[in-house]
């Protein structure tokens, strides 16, 4: 029993080889200062900032989930902005539409419409609005009402399936999202139709709204949950970009099921003003509270917030 033990390891480690040393590089890459993405990602938080004043924004979500984002253009996904209509591409859903201006923010930055262009958020002249618009270069299905676009998501790998293709599904939800029966619905449907090539990524910030997950409807123990509904899953740290290397280095996670990464996160990541925060979800600050914001993410002094908090009850 012990050899055969063994001599599976040996095997496992044979065939991930390949795998372990990719992880190994970008690990390496990260540590010697020449990985983009944390420069990608503090641009696209400086967008997101100034996407929180003059209407507002879904501040806290869209900074918890921007390291996913930049993470997902940059290291997975297989799309560009001059293929935005090759039927080859990979597939990326936000279901948590509101979180939309991580979003915006990436696409700009990668060249799939010009930065100036976010100047017109949620004005009349543009369709950068609140959720995602699929008439913005590089945004594949219109969301806002939660709890439908893993259904989407299941769909789209199933046609993939059925014509023979390789490409791949990736769907953006929220914890708060979670509490939708749809979801859970997608998620038998995706598992009895064993399709490996669907992968939900979970932006578990821990907090629905102006309340906490686990005081509504309790989450916990998650990864048992997804894995009971037949999926493969992974958690990891949501702002380490070595372990999001790590997390999404195989993928399937398991070969003909579906995937999901769990990825812990910190609403209102890069602002200690408003990380964590209940009160600070949505906001529409000040002119001169977006200017001390951009501060405070390079650095500078905590701001000082007077801009009234949103609240539900």
């Amino acid at each position: 029993m012990q050899i055969n033990g063994h001599r599976a390891g040996l095997n496992w480690y044979r065939h991930h080889l390949g795998e372990l040393r990719t992880v190994a590089a970008e690990a390496t890459r990260a540590l010697a200062g020449d990985d983009p993405r944390p420069a990608l990602a503090l641009a696209v938080r400086e967008h997101i900032i100034r996407m929180a004043t003059d209407g507002g924004c879904f501040i806290g979500a869209s900074l918890s989930c921007t390291d996913l984002v930049v993470h997902l253009y940059s290291r997975v996904l297989d799309c560009a902005p001059d293929r935005i209509d090759d039927p080859n591409r990979d597939y990326f859903l936000l279901s948590k539409g509101h979180d939309v201006p991580a979003l915006y923010g990436t696409l700009a930055e990668l060249g799939y419409f010009p930065r100036s262009r976010l100047e017109r958020h949620l004005s009349t002249e543009d369709h950068l609005y609140w959720h995602p618009n699929r008439n913005i270069p590089g945004v594949e299905f219109h969301s806002g009402s939660l709890g439908h676009l893993l259904s989407v998501g299941a769909g789209i790998a199933s046609d993939i399936r059925i014509a023979g293709g390789d490409n791949r599904v990736f769907v953006m939800l929220g914890d708060g999202e979670l509490d939708e029966g749809s979801v859970w619905e997608a998620c038998l449907v995706a598992a009895a139709h064993g399709l490996d090539n669907l992968v939900a990524v979970v932006d578990r910030n821990a907090f629905q709204a102006n309340v906490r997950t686990e005081s509504l409807i309790p989450l916990e123990p998650l990864v048992d949950k997804f894995e009971a509904f037949g999926w493969g899953v992974r958690r990891t740290d949501g702002h380490d970009f070595v372990a999001l290397d790590a997390a999404f280095a195989s993928l399937p996670i398991l070969p003909g099921k579906p995937s999901v990464i769990i990825a812990d996160t910190v609403r209102g990541k890069g602002l200690p003003s408003i990380e964590a925060r209940a009160d600070r979800w949505f906001v529409n600050f000040s002119s001169a509270e977006v200017a001390a914001l951009l501060e405070e993410l390079h650095g500078g002094a905590s701001a000082s917030l007077t801009s009234a908090p949103l609240h539900v009850r």
